[in-house]
């Protein structure tokens, strides 16, 4: 009796609000895309971070309030950022591929606050996981992340 009631409720319940529930179940299911980093985001500090999991899962593998010509230990390893960094003047993170401020380049403007997925995104040349340095600039960017 107990199967064929909680049957008959579900019956029910799907009948009166299948398209609220299922999309609800799928979210929490699949975790919303930039969930993470949205809980993360906070005031400007004028920072740019860096994390190794996607949707800014983890802690950070680099904080910079400045440039940085090397990531060093972080070399290669960035799949999401964000940038927390003042508007105005130096206020988009540009990354490139290499060293130095080198090699491709993709730009992250504040407006756009973070970029969850870096796979999902073109470097004028070199992709996720690929980037060695970042500089804040004012613009200049040939691809920009999203």
């Amino acid at each position: 009796m107990r199967k064929f009631t909680v049957s008959a409720a579900l019956i029910g319940l799907t009948a009166l609000g299948v398209a609220v529930p299922a999309a609800t179940s799928q979210a929490a299911e699949s975790g919303a895309a930039g969930a993470v980093c949205d809980s993360k985001w906070g005031a400007r500090n004028g920072n740019m971070y860096a994390w190794d999991g996607y949707d800014c899962n983890g802690s950070p593998i680099i904080v910079a309030a400045g440039d940085s010509s090397n990531w060093g230990g972080a070399n290669d390893r960035a799949s999401s950022v964000m940038n927390r960094g003042y508007t105005g003047n130096l206020s988009i993170v540009k990354f490139f591929y290499l060293a130095d401020h080198l090699g491709g380049h993709t730009c992250l403007y504040p407006g756009e606050l973070y970029a969850d997925n870096l796979s999902d995104n073109n470097f004028t040349d070199g992709v996720d996981n690929n980037i060695r340095s970042h500089q804040w600039v004012n613009g200049g960017c040939g691809a920009t992340l999203t």
